[in-house]
Protein backbone atom coordinates (compact mmCIF):
# COMPACT_ATOMS: atom_id res chain seq x y z
CA UNK A 1 0.00 0.00 0.00
CA UNK A 2 1.37 3.41 -0.97
CA UNK A 3 1.16 6.21 1.56
CA UNK A 4 -0.97 9.19 0.61
CA UNK A 5 1.12 12.22 -0.29
CA UNK A 6 1.32 14.83 2.44
CA UNK A 7 -0.14 18.16 1.35
CA UNK A 8 2.24 21.10 1.72
CA UNK A 9 1.15 23.62 4.37
CA UNK A 10 -1.02 26.42 3.07
CA UNK A 11 0.55 29.90 2.77
CA UNK A 12 -0.46 32.26 5.56
CA UNK A 13 -2.09 35.66 5.13
CA UNK A 14 -0.43 37.72 7.84
CA UNK A 15 -1.14 41.19 9.20
CA UNK A 16 1.78 42.74 11.10
CA UNK A 17 1.18 46.03 12.89
CA UNK A 18 2.71 48.41 15.45
CA UNK A 19 1.94 51.95 16.57
CA UNK A 20 5.22 53.34 15.21
CA UNK A 21 6.15 55.42 12.15
CA UNK A 22 6.60 53.52 8.91
CA UNK A 23 10.43 53.72 8.76
CA UNK A 24 12.39 50.92 7.16
CA UNK A 25 15.65 52.39 8.47
CA UNK A 26 15.45 51.28 12.08
CA UNK A 27 13.46 50.49 15.21
CA UNK A 28 10.33 48.36 15.42
CA UNK A 29 9.29 49.06 11.83
CA UNK A 30 12.63 47.75 10.54
CA UNK A 31 12.19 44.56 12.57
CA UNK A 32 8.69 44.06 11.14
CA UNK A 33 9.85 44.64 7.57
CA UNK A 34 12.83 42.30 7.92
CA UNK A 35 10.66 39.52 9.34
CA UNK A 36 7.97 40.18 6.74
CA UNK A 37 10.47 40.03 3.89
CA UNK A 38 11.65 36.59 5.00
CA UNK A 39 8.08 35.37 5.49
CA UNK A 40 7.25 36.51 1.96
CA UNK A 41 10.20 34.48 0.69
CA UNK A 42 8.56 31.47 2.35
CA UNK A 43 5.41 32.04 0.27
CA UNK A 44 3.25 33.99 2.73
CA UNK A 45 1.42 37.24 1.99
CA UNK A 46 2.04 40.21 4.28
CA UNK A 47 0.08 43.37 5.11
CA UNK A 48 1.73 46.09 7.20
CA UNK A 49 -0.13 48.72 9.23
CA UNK A 50 1.75 51.59 10.88
CA UNK A 51 0.79 54.97 12.35
CA UNK A 52 0.51 56.79 9.03
CA UNK A 53 -1.92 54.17 7.72
CA UNK A 54 -4.54 54.91 10.40
CA UNK A 55 -3.94 58.46 11.57
CA UNK A 56 -3.90 60.16 8.18
CA UNK A 57 -3.87 63.94 8.62
CA UNK A 58 -5.56 63.82 12.03
CA UNK A 59 -3.97 65.45 15.01
CA UNK A 60 -3.77 62.87 17.78
CA UNK A 61 -2.36 63.69 21.20
CA UNK A 62 0.91 61.79 21.72
CA UNK A 63 -0.36 60.57 25.08
CA UNK A 64 -3.28 58.78 23.42
CA UNK A 65 -1.56 57.61 20.23
CA UNK A 66 -1.52 53.98 21.32
CA UNK A 67 -5.19 53.92 22.36
CA UNK A 68 -6.44 55.65 19.19
CA UNK A 69 -4.26 53.45 17.01
CA UNK A 70 -5.51 50.27 18.73
CA UNK A 71 -9.15 51.37 18.25
CA UNK A 72 -8.71 52.13 14.55
CA UNK A 73 -6.72 48.95 14.01
CA UNK A 74 -9.56 46.92 15.53
CA UNK A 75 -12.02 48.56 13.11
CA UNK A 76 -9.67 47.86 10.19
CA UNK A 77 -9.37 44.16 11.11
CA UNK A 78 -13.16 43.91 11.55
CA UNK A 79 -13.66 45.23 7.99
CA UNK A 80 -10.97 42.94 6.54
CA UNK A 81 -11.08 39.85 8.75
CA UNK A 82 -11.49 37.50 5.78
CA UNK A 83 -8.17 38.69 4.33
CA UNK A 84 -6.05 37.35 7.20
CA UNK A 85 -5.32 33.94 8.65
CA UNK A 86 -3.46 35.50 11.60
CA UNK A 87 -2.66 38.97 13.00
CA UNK A 88 0.63 39.82 14.71
CA UNK A 89 0.17 43.01 16.74
CA UNK A 90 2.97 44.67 18.70
CA UNK A 91 1.71 45.63 22.16
CA UNK A 92 -0.25 47.68 22.93
CA UNK A 93 -1.71 47.77 19.40
CA UNK A 94 -3.84 44.68 20.13
CA UNK A 95 -5.72 46.21 23.07
CA UNK A 96 -9.15 46.56 21.41
CA UNK A 97 -8.83 43.64 19.01
CA UNK A 98 -7.88 41.28 21.84
CA UNK A 99 -10.95 42.33 23.85
CA UNK A 100 -13.19 42.12 20.79
CA UNK A 101 -11.96 38.66 19.80
CA UNK A 102 -12.06 37.27 23.34
CA UNK A 103 -15.48 38.60 24.34
CA UNK A 104 -17.43 39.32 21.16
CA UNK A 105 -15.54 37.58 18.35
CA UNK A 106 -16.71 35.06 15.80
CA UNK A 107 -14.96 32.10 14.18
CA UNK A 108 -14.03 34.36 11.28
CA UNK A 109 -11.80 36.55 13.45
CA UNK A 110 -8.15 35.65 12.82
CA UNK A 111 -6.11 34.53 15.86
CA UNK A 112 -4.06 37.22 17.58
CA UNK A 113 -0.34 36.79 18.30
CA UNK A 114 1.06 39.60 20.44
CA UNK A 115 4.67 40.77 20.19
CA UNK A 116 6.01 42.24 23.43
CA UNK A 117 9.37 44.02 23.46
CA UNK A 118 9.81 44.70 27.17
CA UNK A 119 8.07 44.69 30.52
CA UNK A 120 6.28 47.71 31.95
CA UNK A 121 6.56 46.03 35.35
CA UNK A 122 10.33 46.12 35.15
CA UNK A 123 10.38 49.70 33.91
CA UNK A 124 8.31 50.92 36.88
CA UNK A 125 10.34 48.79 39.32
CA UNK A 126 13.66 50.17 38.08
CA UNK A 127 12.71 53.77 37.44
CA UNK A 128 10.94 54.16 40.78
CA UNK A 129 14.27 53.41 42.45
CA UNK A 130 16.07 55.81 40.15
CA UNK A 131 13.53 58.54 40.96
CA UNK A 132 14.36 58.21 44.66
CA UNK A 133 17.99 58.86 43.72
CA UNK A 134 16.97 61.90 41.62
CA UNK A 135 18.34 60.16 38.53
CA UNK A 136 15.34 60.48 36.25
CA UNK A 137 13.69 63.39 34.47
CA UNK A 138 10.55 61.68 33.24
CA UNK A 139 9.24 59.67 36.17
CA UNK A 140 7.59 62.04 38.62
CA UNK A 141 4.37 61.30 40.50
CA UNK A 142 2.22 62.30 37.54
CA UNK A 143 4.12 59.92 35.24
CA UNK A 144 3.87 57.09 37.75
CA UNK A 145 0.12 57.57 38.07
CA UNK A 146 -0.19 57.63 34.28
CA UNK A 147 1.65 54.31 34.07
CA UNK A 148 -0.48 52.76 36.79
CA UNK A 149 -3.89 53.76 35.47
CA UNK A 150 -3.30 54.00 31.71
CA UNK A 151 -0.17 52.23 30.42
CA UNK A 152 -0.37 49.12 32.62
CA UNK A 153 -4.04 48.38 31.77
CA UNK A 154 -3.26 48.70 28.05
CA UNK A 155 -0.42 46.20 28.15
CA UNK A 156 -2.06 43.82 30.60
CA UNK A 157 -5.19 43.51 28.49
CA UNK A 158 -3.09 42.97 25.35
CA UNK A 159 -1.32 40.11 27.09
CA UNK A 160 -4.36 38.49 28.69
CA UNK A 161 -6.39 38.42 25.45
CA UNK A 162 -3.60 37.15 23.17
CA UNK A 163 -3.82 33.69 21.60
CA UNK A 164 -0.02 33.51 21.46
CA UNK A 165 3.00 35.68 22.21
CA UNK A 166 6.37 36.47 20.68
CA UNK A 167 9.12 38.09 22.79
CA UNK A 168 12.67 39.24 22.13
CA UNK A 169 14.11 38.26 25.52
CA UNK A 170 13.84 35.35 27.95
CA UNK A 171 13.14 37.86 30.70
CA UNK A 172 9.78 38.69 29.10
CA UNK A 173 9.19 35.12 27.89
CA UNK A 174 9.41 33.78 31.46
CA UNK A 175 7.12 36.37 33.00
CA UNK A 176 4.41 35.87 30.38
CA UNK A 177 4.17 32.26 31.52
CA UNK A 178 4.68 32.73 35.26
CA UNK A 179 2.60 35.87 35.86
CA UNK A 180 0.14 35.91 32.97
CA UNK A 181 -0.32 32.13 32.68
CA UNK A 182 0.28 31.96 28.94
CA UNK A 183 0.92 28.41 27.77
CA UNK A 184 4.58 27.68 27.09
CA UNK A 185 3.80 26.19 23.67
CA UNK A 186 2.11 29.45 22.62
CA UNK A 187 4.91 31.71 23.86
CA UNK A 188 8.09 31.98 21.79
CA UNK A 189 11.42 33.65 22.51
CA UNK A 190 12.63 34.79 19.08
CA UNK A 191 15.54 37.27 18.98
CA UNK A 192 15.89 39.63 16.06
CA UNK A 193 18.17 38.93 13.12
CA UNK A 194 21.16 40.88 11.83
CA UNK A 195 21.82 42.01 8.30
CA UNK A 196 25.02 40.66 6.65
CA UNK A 197 26.36 44.19 6.05
CA UNK A 198 27.39 44.48 9.71
CA UNK A 199 29.90 41.61 9.51
CA UNK A 200 32.97 43.60 8.54
CA UNK A 201 36.62 42.73 9.29
CA UNK A 202 38.11 44.70 12.19
CA UNK A 203 41.55 45.46 13.62
CA UNK A 204 42.04 45.65 17.38
CA UNK A 205 45.44 47.30 17.67
CA UNK A 206 44.16 50.81 18.41
CA UNK A 207 45.98 53.71 16.82
CA UNK A 208 45.49 56.89 18.83
CA UNK A 209 43.18 57.64 21.78
CA UNK A 210 40.31 55.34 22.69
CA UNK A 211 36.96 56.00 20.98
CA UNK A 212 33.84 54.98 22.90
CA UNK A 213 30.37 54.79 21.34
CA UNK A 214 26.77 54.89 22.55
CA UNK A 215 24.05 54.57 19.89
CA UNK A 216 20.35 54.88 20.60
CA UNK A 217 17.63 57.18 21.84
CA UNK A 218 18.63 59.61 24.57
CA UNK A 219 16.61 58.35 27.58
CA UNK A 220 17.14 58.47 31.33
CA UNK A 221 16.45 54.73 31.54
CA UNK A 222 19.57 54.07 29.46
CA UNK A 223 21.91 54.50 32.45
CA UNK A 224 23.27 57.83 31.24
CA UNK A 225 23.71 59.26 34.75
CA UNK A 226 26.09 56.40 35.56
CA UNK A 227 27.81 56.80 32.23
CA UNK A 228 28.46 60.44 33.06
CA UNK A 229 29.98 59.52 36.42
CA UNK A 230 32.21 56.92 34.78
CA UNK A 231 33.35 59.32 32.06
CA UNK A 232 34.38 61.95 34.61
CA UNK A 233 36.88 59.48 36.09
CA UNK A 234 37.89 57.89 32.79
CA UNK A 235 38.76 61.29 31.31
CA UNK A 236 41.48 61.67 33.95
CA UNK A 237 42.97 58.24 33.24
CA UNK A 238 42.74 57.94 29.43
CA UNK A 239 44.19 61.03 27.69
CA UNK A 240 42.44 61.95 24.44
CA UNK A 241 39.43 59.73 25.18
CA UNK A 242 36.28 60.53 23.14
CA UNK A 243 32.69 59.40 23.70
CA UNK A 244 30.29 59.55 20.74
CA UNK A 245 26.52 59.68 21.21
CA UNK A 246 24.75 58.74 17.97
CA UNK A 247 21.08 58.80 17.01
CA UNK A 248 19.85 60.34 20.26
CA UNK A 249 16.74 61.88 18.71
CA UNK A 250 17.22 65.13 20.63
CA UNK A 251 19.12 68.41 20.10
CA UNK A 252 22.91 67.99 20.52
CA UNK A 253 22.89 70.86 23.02
CA UNK A 254 20.79 68.79 25.40
CA UNK A 255 23.40 66.03 25.53
CA UNK A 256 26.30 68.50 25.77
CA UNK A 257 24.59 70.33 28.62
CA UNK A 258 23.96 67.08 30.49
CA UNK A 259 27.69 66.28 30.56
CA UNK A 260 28.71 69.82 31.38
CA UNK A 261 31.84 71.85 30.61
CA UNK A 262 34.24 69.38 32.28
CA UNK A 263 33.45 66.72 29.68
CA UNK A 264 32.62 69.00 26.74
CA UNK A 265 35.92 68.34 24.94
CA UNK A 266 35.45 64.55 24.85
CA UNK A 267 31.72 64.33 24.05
CA UNK A 268 30.86 64.03 20.34
CA UNK A 269 27.19 64.12 19.28
CA UNK A 270 25.89 62.78 15.97
CA UNK A 271 22.13 63.31 16.32
CA UNK A 272 21.09 61.45 13.16
CA UNK A 273 22.80 58.41 11.63
CA UNK A 274 21.22 56.90 8.50
CA UNK A 275 20.62 53.19 8.99
CA UNK A 276 22.82 52.37 6.00
CA UNK A 277 25.80 54.03 7.68
CA UNK A 278 25.60 52.23 11.03
CA UNK A 279 28.27 49.69 10.10
CA UNK A 280 30.70 52.53 9.34
CA UNK A 281 29.87 54.10 12.72
CA UNK A 282 30.72 50.87 14.53
CA UNK A 283 33.92 50.46 12.50
CA UNK A 284 35.13 53.92 13.54
CA UNK A 285 35.02 53.17 17.30
CA UNK A 286 36.80 50.87 19.74
CA UNK A 287 34.23 50.02 22.44
CA UNK A 288 30.42 50.07 22.51
CA UNK A 289 28.88 51.21 25.81
CA UNK A 290 25.20 50.53 26.50
CA UNK A 291 24.61 50.66 30.29
CA UNK A 292 20.81 50.55 30.08
CA UNK A 293 18.74 49.93 33.20
CA UNK A 294 15.65 48.54 31.43
CA UNK A 295 15.25 47.14 27.90
CA UNK A 296 13.93 44.31 25.83
CA UNK A 297 16.79 43.19 23.61
CA UNK A 298 18.09 46.22 21.66
CA UNK A 299 18.97 45.51 18.03
CA UNK A 300 21.86 47.96 18.31
CA UNK A 301 23.68 45.58 20.68
CA UNK A 302 23.36 42.73 18.18
CA UNK A 303 24.61 44.97 15.38
CA UNK A 304 27.58 46.24 17.40
CA UNK A 305 28.56 42.66 18.27
CA UNK A 306 28.17 41.59 14.64
CA UNK A 307 30.62 44.33 13.69
CA UNK A 308 33.17 42.81 16.07
CA UNK A 309 33.02 45.78 18.43
CA UNK A 310 33.75 44.85 22.10
CA UNK A 311 30.53 45.54 24.00
CA UNK A 312 30.04 46.66 27.61
CA UNK A 313 26.41 46.42 28.73
CA UNK A 314 24.36 45.69 31.82
CA UNK A 315 23.44 42.29 33.22
CA UNK A 316 19.68 42.76 33.02
CA UNK A 317 16.67 42.27 30.73
CA UNK A 318 17.59 40.76 27.35
CA UNK A 319 21.30 41.59 27.36
CA UNK A 320 22.50 38.34 29.05
CA UNK A 321 20.60 36.39 26.37
CA UNK A 322 23.33 37.32 23.87
CA UNK A 323 26.30 38.62 25.90
CA UNK A 324 28.34 36.05 27.83
CA UNK A 325 30.56 37.91 30.25
CA UNK A 326 34.25 37.55 29.42
CA UNK A 327 33.56 35.50 26.28
CA UNK A 328 31.88 37.77 23.72
CA UNK A 329 31.44 40.96 25.76
CA UNK A 330 31.50 42.38 29.28
CA UNK A 331 28.46 42.52 31.55
CA UNK A 332 28.32 45.02 34.41
CA UNK A 333 25.84 45.55 37.21
CA UNK A 334 23.06 48.03 36.40
CA UNK A 335 23.33 51.50 37.97
CA UNK A 336 27.04 51.07 38.77
CA UNK A 337 29.38 53.71 37.38
CA UNK A 338 32.46 52.06 38.93
CA UNK A 339 31.68 48.85 37.05
CA UNK A 340 31.45 50.77 33.77
CA UNK A 341 34.74 52.51 34.50
CA UNK A 342 36.53 49.26 35.36
CA UNK A 343 35.23 47.50 32.23
CA UNK A 344 36.46 50.30 29.96
CA UNK A 345 39.86 50.36 31.69
CA UNK A 346 40.22 46.58 31.24
CA UNK A 347 39.56 46.90 27.53
CA UNK A 348 41.76 49.98 27.18
CA UNK A 349 44.68 48.21 28.82
CA UNK A 350 44.46 44.99 26.82
CA UNK A 351 44.32 44.72 23.05
CA UNK A 352 44.39 40.94 23.63
CA UNK A 353 41.08 41.16 25.50
CA UNK A 354 39.58 43.23 22.70
CA UNK A 355 40.89 40.71 20.14
CA UNK A 356 39.26 37.93 22.17
CA UNK A 357 35.85 39.51 22.79
CA UNK A 358 35.31 41.17 19.40
CA UNK A 359 35.72 38.13 17.11
CA UNK A 360 33.81 35.93 19.59
CA UNK A 361 30.94 38.43 19.49
CA UNK A 362 30.98 38.47 15.70
CA UNK A 363 30.97 34.68 15.53
CA UNK A 364 28.13 34.47 18.08
CA UNK A 365 25.96 36.79 16.01
CA UNK A 366 26.21 34.70 12.84
CA UNK A 367 23.37 32.51 14.01
CA UNK A 368 21.04 35.48 14.49
CA UNK A 369 19.65 35.62 10.97
CA UNK A 370 16.32 37.05 9.84
CA UNK A 371 15.69 33.79 7.99
CA UNK A 372 15.95 31.83 11.24
CA UNK A 373 13.79 34.33 13.15
CA UNK A 374 11.08 34.25 10.46
CA UNK A 375 11.06 30.45 10.48
CA UNK A 376 10.52 30.38 14.25
CA UNK A 377 7.77 33.00 13.96
CA UNK A 378 6.05 31.01 11.20
CA UNK A 379 6.08 27.93 13.44
CA UNK A 380 4.45 29.91 16.24
CA UNK A 381 1.79 31.28 13.87
CA UNK A 382 0.93 27.82 12.54
CA UNK A 383 0.78 26.33 16.04
CA UNK A 384 -1.55 29.06 17.32
CA UNK A 385 -3.84 28.68 14.28
CA UNK A 386 -3.98 24.90 14.77
CA UNK A 387 -4.80 25.31 18.47
CA UNK A 388 -7.54 27.84 17.77
CA UNK A 389 -9.01 25.65 15.02
CA UNK A 390 -9.12 22.74 17.49
CA UNK A 391 -10.85 24.86 20.15
CA UNK A 392 -13.52 26.12 17.72
CA UNK A 393 -14.43 22.63 16.48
Amino acid sequence: MTASPVSPPQPLRILMSACVPRRREGGVAAIIYNLGCELEKRGHSLTYIFQEDLFGQDTVSARFNALVFAHRLNLYIARNREKFSIVNLHAPAGFFYGIHRRWFGSRNDPPYVMTLHGLEERRVHVMSREARKARTWNFNLRNRLWHRFYTFPLYRRCIRTADGAHTYSRDVWNLLQLKYDLDSDRTAFIPSGIEPRFFLPRRYDSIGPLKLLYAGTWLDQRGIFYLRDALERLAQQLPGLTMTFAGGGCPPEMIKEFFGPKLASLVVVQPVIPSGQMQELFAAHDIFLFPSLVEGLPSVILEAMASGLPVVTTETCGMPDVVEDGFNGLLVLPADSRAIEEAVLRLAASSDLRKSLGPAAQQSMKRYTWERAAGMLENLFRHVIACEDHVSQ
